[in-house]
């Protein structure tokens, strides 16, 4: 994971010339603890301070009815006035490309970015949208038996990903 995340975070800097007007936005839960690794490393690499904020995607999710009858105000933390900014989405696993549908909605919510990218440490296929990463930790093709789970120190007490047939 350690590694995945540094080459992603060099990807970063190599695709958008530096870090300048970049701001990193973790999809609650488990993409939050990895925009802090990539933050982390990108003050290692580049000697600069990335603002770095969280997204709650609760609001904006296509599947609202199915999940509860009355959706609540989000937890969104956004660090500064994202017109104008470099968005990077981080999250754990893209599946249907559903989450980051939602990610995108919200980040409009919160102002007009000069673009959006997307981070994922596992892509595992199956998407139902046209969505795809500029960023990929790790491809992983799955079935749709299987689950993908990420473990993250800050929930889970350990780092690690496991594939599990459901």
């Amino acid at each position: 994971m350690r590694r995945s995340m540094t080459r992603i975070t060099h990807e970063i800097i190599e695709k958008n010339s530096g870090v300048n007007d970049l701001v990193l936005l973790g999809i609650l839960r488990r993409g939050m603890s990895l925009a802090v690794m990539l933050q982390e490393n990108i003050a290692r690499f580049e000697e600069k301070s990335v603002p770095i904020g969280s997204i709650d995607i609760s609001l904006y999710r296509d599947d609202l009815t199915e999940l509860s009858d009355l959706p609540t105000e989000g937890t969104s933390h956004i660090p500064c006035n994202l017109t104008g900014k470099t968005v990077v989405l981080v999250d754990d696993v893209i599946y249907s490309g559903r989450t980051v549908r939602a990610a995108i909605e919200a980040v409009f919510h919160y102002g007009r970015p000069r673009s959006i990218q997307l981070a994922v440490l596992i892509d595992r296929g199956h998407r139902e949208l046209p969505i795809r990463p500029d960023y990929v930790g790790k491809n992983i093709p799955t079935s749709h038996t299987e689950m993908v789970s990420v473990m993250t120190n800050q929930y889970d007490g350990k780092t690690g990903v496991c594939l599990y047939q459901l």
